[in-house]
């Protein structure tokens, strides 16, 4: 049975203009809430419904609330923004997520984003890591736009090829040519149902992004590199045209505390493309991290390869962040024998599941 949660919408105001913000559920004392940003060409519900409408879904919204942000006037039903609105960049859109946190009474959370989203959530991450427990980043492209992709959005009639545009952005090729009721139905989406004019300033700004000029840390290296702190789970399909971006950003990362998940069978959008493979993930991701310690895990198995140095990086981390609370800590020592694997290691069984491909080093699943 499908649970109905309590919903609220808000027009957050933050140094950067309002920001359309949907709770669904009631934040639950020091817990994080999760926190979804979508990609451009899309808002929070094309983006994220199908996965949080899922029905293995409910037993992870038991446990949290959730916060969707809109991109400003991206929201279903927005009205043109305003002549004189300096949209803001990247950067901003990012540090206006402060004021979300703020308006909601918010210690922390567990982000969720796709894309021009997974930039914004990651550059929130390096910027105030003690506000972010755990992230899920899909399609995340942590590099600024190349000069020439740049100058091709200035071109005469771009408005015009902006659907074409944004469905590549989206969708590999193998999708747009072999998936067309899909397709279709974003590109009516991207068409008729969003706001033009405001979907170029969203755009244009994510086309205007600076490099996050992450760096993974080395051993007996420089400990100030600038990277994620918090435990992250990169997430791309097979076929998505954003497979060698998030395989370059998972590069760059620490190795002991990321997983890169690629999802076979998969395309450009997994969170719609297969929202219970990336479910039952996120269960695990929730679980590394403490929480959730009796969660069902009907097809999740944990995998045998971690390492020892990963082990230790795993565990301390999430003693640091849940010290707080009783109850999880209490949960975490009875289940540590269980769990005391890191969270870069994970399959799900049968063919139709996560399977976690040996070949691979640690710290890269594929399913």
């Amino acid at each position: 049975m499908t649970r109905v949660l309590h919903l609220q919408e808000h027009d957050v105001e933050t140094q950067y203009g309002k920001l359309h913000c949907t709770m669904k559920g009631t934040p639950k004392g020091n817990r994080p809430v999760i926190l979804t940003f979508h990609d451009i060409g899309l808002n929070h519900k094309t983006c994220f419904n199908s996965l949080f409408n899922h029905e293995d879904m409910n037993e992870i919204l038991r446990h949290f609330a959730v916060c969707h942000v809109d991109a400003p006037g991206q929201q279903e039903g927005a009205t043109t923004l305003s002549t004189g609105y300096n949209y803001p960049s990247m950067d901003q859109l990012s540090e206006s997520l402060t004021s979300i946190l703020k308006h909601f009474g918010l210690k922390s959370v567990i982000g969720i984003a796709v894309g021009a989203g997974a930039y914004v959530l990651a550059k929130f991450a390096l910027d105030h890591p003690s506000m972010v427990e755990g992230l899920v980043l899909i399609n995340i492209n942590a590099c600024a736009e190349g000069w020439m992709d740049w100058a091709a959005n200035k071109i005469t009639g771009w408005a015009q090829a902006l659907p074409d545009l944004l469905i590549t952005h989206l969708f590999g090729k193998e999708e747009i040519h072999n998936n067309h009721d899909l397709i279709q139905t974003f590109r009516h989406h991207i068409t008729n149902e969003m706001n033009q004019t405001n979907l170029q300033h969203f755009v244009r700004s994510y086309n205007s992004r600076r490099d996050l000029e992450i760096e993974r840390p080395v051993q007996g290296g420089n400990a100030n590199v600038k990277t994620l702190q918090c435990p992250s789970l990169l997430v791309v399909g097979d076929s998505s045209p954003a497979v060698d971006a998030v395989v370059d950003c998972n590069s760059k990362l620490n190795p002991t505390k990321t997983t890169l998940l690629k999802m076979a069978d998969c395309g450009g959008l997994p969170q719609v493309d297969q929202p219970g493979k990336l479910t039952e993930a996120f269960k695990y991701f929730i679980q590394g991290m403490g929480y959730m310690p009796a969660a069902s895990m009907t097809r999740l198995v944990r995998s045998r390869t971690a390492s020892g140095s990963s082990i230790t990086s795993a565990d301390g981390n999430r003693s640091r962040s849940h010290t707080q609370d009783g109850n999880r800590n209490r949960a975490h020592t009875a289940d540590n024998q269980q769990r005391g694997r890191s969270h870069t290691d994970v399959s799900m069984e049968s063919a139709t599941n996560l399977t976690i491909d040996q070949t691979l080093r640690p710290g890269e699943v594929s399913c």
